[in-house]
């Protein structure tokens, strides 16, 4: 005989206000150096998306770093006293 069992997650912003909604999406945040995550329906999952940036952005790739000013000032004398 199998059985199954179904546990519904509720949004946890609307539980603190005693009210169940039920959590489609996870929240991720940092605490006490910890990351930690949250239970959300989707009205609270794009509230927070609106209002927080996101822990780590893949969006763009890391760019080079650009010479310093010690380095230009170095290339714009050498540049200077060839002239």
């Amino acid at each position: 005989m199998v059985t199954e069992v179904f546990t519904r997650k509720y949004c946890d912003p609307h539980a603190v206000r005693e009210e169940k909604v039920e959590a489609s999406e996870v929240i991720q945040f940092a605490w006490e150096g910890a990351i930690r995550e949250v239970d959300a329906c989707e009205e609270c999952f794009k509230e927070h998306q609106v209002k927080l940036e996101p822990l780590v952005d893949y969006s763009r790739p890391v760019k080079k770093r650009r010479a310093t000013k010690k380095a230009a000032a170095d290339n714009g004398g050498a540049a200077s006293g060839d002239e």
